[in-house]
């Protein structure tokens, strides 16, 4: 099952968030064959009720109705408009819909079910505003969704570049909700609320030390017996990344998604992957980072599906 609609490629003007990713990303598995159309489900906008689990009615109604100040558009880093809201809103309700869907399927004939998400991980926003491109925190959102309907334990697993800032927050004083972020410590945000594992990288760091680093804390992710596992596989690890400065070649973020992927499925944990961000100089990078993540992720439903239902 993939996640999507086409209202993610919000017009934003000149930016360097390339809205049109989601969009490129699904056409480029459809061409390729990774995934069926049918295979593609478009979510509902989630509820204003579903983000307020999360967010405070005062920042919400500043989103709804369209008063935000100069100093709330600054800090987001992107126009308000009602398709911006529309659209976000929209992400956060593929989130939810992912993650109902991969708890649901727990104890399947699958040993563990995997739904992909083509956009989320808004990271950057705090329950009482937004910040760096991320207008609400759709993750968040969706693991106190869970929550709400009994799945206590989670996990979130943060390979963005960027530390989660606003995710870190939420969730700091809630011992059910395990956060782990393995990020480029010298980078955006300045200040990082502490989470359950935080991981700060060295400028420059490749391959091998981060694929260590990240085998080295999965063990205790995993500890936690998490219900639910999220995965912000975010390519902007990668060495021509325009806002990160990490040097992860391409093949070094398939090897990092195949170790989160095989993890949490060989221990039989349900898990929902966003994309997070991606800013490479050449979008067709991006694109192609996103796919790799996708195809390893039905690559494994694949491997773990019993013949018959194939």
């Amino acid at each position: 099952m993939i996640v999507y609609s086409p209202r993610y490629a919000i017009d934003i003007g000149p930016h360097v968030f390339p809205t049109q990713k989601y969009r490129l990303v699904v056409e480029r598995l459809l061409a390729e064959g990774v995934v069926r159309r049918e295979d593609l489900v478009e979510p509902e906008p989630a509820t204003w009720d579903e983000l307020a689990l999360v967010h405070t009615h005062v920042y919400l109604a500043k989103l709804r109705d369209g008063t935000m100040t100069p100093e709330d558009v600054r800090q987001l880093e992107l126009p308000w408009s009602q398709a911006m809201v529309d659209g976000f809103r929209t992400m956060v309700g593929g989130t939810i819909r992912a993650a109902l869907h991969a708890a649901a399927n727990a104890g399947s004939r699958m040993a563990s079910p995997v739904v992909c998400h083509v956009g989320g991980g808004l990271h950057h926003a705090f329950p009482n505003h937004g910040e760096g491109f991320c207008p609400f925190n759709d993750v968040a959102v969706a693991a106190r969704v869970l929550q709400r309907r009994g799945l206590e334990r989670i996990a979130i697993v943060d390979l963005d570049v960027h530390h989660g800032n606003g995710t870190a927050f939420t969730f700091e004083s809630d011992p059910r909700v395990l956060t782990c972020s393995l990020h480029q410590q010298h980078n955006y945000p300045v200040w990082k609320p502490a989470g359950t594992i935080d991981v700060g990288l060295a400028d420059g760091t490749h391959d091998g030390t981060y694929l260590d680093a990240l085998a080295a804390v999965l063990p205790r992710v995993l500890a936690h017996n998490p219900g639910c596992l999220f995965y912000l596989a975010g390519a902007d690890p990668y060495e021509d990344d325009q806002l990160g400065g990490l040097k992860l070649t391409k093949e070094g973020l398939r090897r990092r998604d195949r170790m989160v992927i095989d993890a949490v499925c060989g221990a039989g944990v349900p898990l929902v992957i966003v994309l997070a961000g991606g800013y490479a100089r050449r979008v067709e990078d991006t694109v192609a980072i996103h796919c790799a993540t996708i195809g390893e992720a039905v690559r494994a439903a694949t491997e773990r599906t019993p013949s018959s239902d194939r």
